[in-house]
Order: C-alpha cells, then structure tokens, then sequence
C-alpha cells in the first residue's frame, strides 16, 4: 500500500567488511552533519548512478563503492539510524541491525537463482531498479502511453525494463484523491514505480511499490487520498521471521511504513511498470481510478488503516506478555511432565507390592519357604515330593499284595 522510497530498495545486501574500514557515512556522500535529508537524497542518488554496476562491469572496485555509498545511505536516511549513528558510532547500527537489500540487476544465472530460490521459501528478495531504466528516465527518454483516469492497460514487460504512463489529473479529481493499482493474474513479480518532474526535463523517482501476492494474483498499489496510507515491507525481519513462526505473527505489522506522498496536484503525472521476473517477462494489467467514484471504500480504508496501527501497538505489547507467559508455562509443562513420571513410578512400585501378597507364589520369609501366608506351612491342596512317593509306593504294595495272594490261594488248593 502506498510507495516506498526509491531509494531503500537501491540499497546492498552486503555491508562493508570489516567495521574497522568503514568510512564516515557523511564522508561517503560528501555531505555535512547538518546536511537536509533532500540534500543527502540528491547526493546519494548522483553517486549511485555513477558507480552502479550496469554502468561499471569492467570496474570490480565500483560495485564495492556502489554498496559503500548504499550502505552510508541506508543509515542517513532513516532519522532514527541516523540519529543512533551520530550519538554512538557503527556500534549502535551493528546492534539495531541494520537491514540491507540485494542488487540482482546484474548478477548471472546462479546467484538468481539462488535469489529466486529465497523467494520460494518465504524470504523476500529486494531488487533495485536497472541503472539503465533509471538513466533513461532522468535523460527524458522514455516512452510515455497515456493511461486515462477510470480507464485500464494490459500488456507484457520484459525482465529489468520499464513501461512508461502519464496521468492526467484535474483540480477536482487531485482534491478528490488518486489510486494507481497494478495487478498481474500470472502472478508475475513486478514494481509500481512514480516519478516526479526533474529540473533537467526527465523523470527522477520519487516512489516505489513491491507486488505483492494476494489470492491468485500479485498486485502492488499507490494510493494519494489526503490522508496516511501504509505500505507492506514484508522483508523486513524476514528471516527472523522465518527461524521462529512465533514471531512472524507478532512481527508481522511491523512492516508498516507511511507512503510518503498523501496527495498528488493537479496535471500529468508518470507510473511505470518495472518487470522484476527472474527468468521471465511479467504480465500485467495498470489502472488509473478517481476515489470519488469509491467514496465508500475510501473511508473504510482510513478506518482500517487506523484500526491497524493501534492493533500493531497492541501487539507489542502483547508479545511481551505472551513471551513472559510462555516462559512460566513451559517451567510449569515441564513440571507436569516431571510430576506425571513421578507419580506414575509411585503407583507401579505400589501394584508390584500389593501383588506380592498372593498364595500362589512362594515368598521367603525369616529364612523359610512359605506360601505368603506367615506361617510357613502349606495348604492341604498342596502335597509334598515326599508324601507323593509315599502315596505312590503304598499304593503299588497294596496292589500287589491282593493280586499275589489271591493267585497264590488258588494255586495251592
């Protein structure tokens, strides 16, 4: 929602080495202390141009310079880094952490496609605009299609190229407010880009908007209602995001930046299309729309603009309780599972003990084989070995006895 700063996407991914050589971000940009933010702006922009890879393939020590300046940059142009600079040094920087893009303009096959592969996994992948793109911009050569409001292009741009449209805007549609949504249903990745009129004739970019996937297509959109309208840098704490899923909800509103144009005058104003694919073109359909004909829509976007930085607050605030409630819940899990253990070795000593006591197993006791039952007798079901050959042996006399007798009586008479 909204544009973001042209200049945080031409940021490097890859800050200086060693802190130990890092130079003076006022010194990098050749700029004062007190310097304004436009004037940091304008000399940032110059140096970025002039070692921007695109234009230095042959000078390896340009794309070092290039991310220096990116870097320098990067810090001066947010008021708080900036003001942690000024008060502790790179120290301070390297502790917030600072946040850094990746330049693929110029990379080969490999490195994009590790890029691509990031973006796959859930990590956004900045990219910066091509130097030539931007160069042609500033010179005025450009192709400008007109794109009338309420009406709506189509149409494919090639990877690391740019289509080019002018807005017409009238008095009363610029009090109104204007809305630029770009969508693509082959959810190509792609950038909404705005630029304001430079001195020189050309084009000098002011804002730009990352598609973004929403449903089955990709969009990016820049709205000028008069009042502050956020955009979604779903990159920042990317990775952290992705380590702890936790996090991720909780983090996930802190992307939230204010675009920094509320409004646009009256006249012609320049969109581009920027086709940021990989490998591919990226298809794409532009519209120009007047809010007065969504005054409705207009109104529940300030309302759930506003409902969603106080839910952001809300979060944080509520992060450090969930952390600190999950912090004792897991002392008392742990001591649930302990417990549980416990108790259930407690229980199984007392069934072994309890089914000790049973007539059916013999049990020693003071010494002597007894049958459980104290007095180390046995039942009368139970005979011993000695009693039984004494049944055995008794029996087969008896036997034999009559037999033989009664064989010999009559044997004899």
């Amino acid at each position: 929602m909204g544009g973001s700063k042209m200049e945080e996407e031409t940021s490097s991914s890859v800050a200086p080495s060693a802190a130990a050589n890092r130079r003076d971000p006022y010194e990098v940009l050749n700029v004062s202390r007190d310097s304004s933010d436009q004037e940091i702006k304008s000399a940032y922009r110059k140096l970025a141009l002039k070692y921007h890879p695109d234009k230095n393939a042959s000078n390896p020590e340009a794309s070092e310079l290039f991310k220096e300046v990116a870097y320098s940059y990067n810090i001066l142009s947010d008021p708080e880094k900036r003001r942690q600079y000024d008060n502790a040094g790179f120290e301070a920087i390297d502790a917030d952490g600072t946040d850094m893009e990746i330049d693929l303009s110029n990379l080969g096959t490999v490195n994009t496609m590790f890029a691509a592969l990031f973006s796959k996994l859930g990590v956004p992948i900045k990219t910066t605009i091509s130097a030539n793109v931007l160069e042609d911009a500033l010179s005025g050569n450009v192709t400008v299609k007109p794109l009338p409001l309420g009406s709506s292009i189509s149409g494919k741009v090639e990877k690391q190229s740019a289509h080019f449209f002018g807005v017409n805007v009238t008095e009363e549609q610029a009090q109104a407010g204007i809305i630029v949504r770009v969508t693509s249903a082959t959810q190509s990745k792609f950038k909404l880009l705005y630029f304001e009129q430079d001195n020189g004739g050309g084009y000098n970019i002011a804002l730009q908007e990352e598609s973004e996937k929403t449903g089955k297509v990709t969009s990016a959109g820049m709205y000028f209602l008069h009042f502050q309208v956020y955009r979604m840098d779903s990159s920042v704490n990317a990775l952290a995001m992705a380590k702890d899923p936790e996090a991720a909800f909780f983090k996930r509103l802190e992307g939230l930046q204010p675009c920094e144009v509320s409004e646009l005058k009256a006249g012609t104003h320049i969109f581009a299309v920027y086709g940021d694919n990989f490998f591919k073109t990226a298809s794409y359909t532009i519209e120009a729309l007047c809010s007065a004909t969504y005054e409705s829509s207009t109104h529940k976007l300030k309302d759930i603009e506003q409902q969603i930085l106080r839910k952001r607050t809300e979060l944080r605030q509520f992060e450090t309780e969930y952390r600190k409630a999950l912090a004792q819940y897991q002392e008392v899990s742990n001591r649930y599972n302990q417990e549980k253990q416990n108790v259930e070795e407690l229980l199984k000593q007392r069934d072994n003990i309890q089914s000790s006591f049973t007539a059916g197993r013999p049990v020693v006791v003071g010494g002597k084989v007894g049958n459980g039952n104290g007095n180390g007798n046995s039942s009368r079901e139970e005979s011993s070995p000695s009693e039984e050959d004494g049944k055995d042996k008794s029996s087969k006399k008896r036997w034999f006895n009559l037999n033989l007798k009664g064989y010999t009586d009559k044997k004899s008479t």
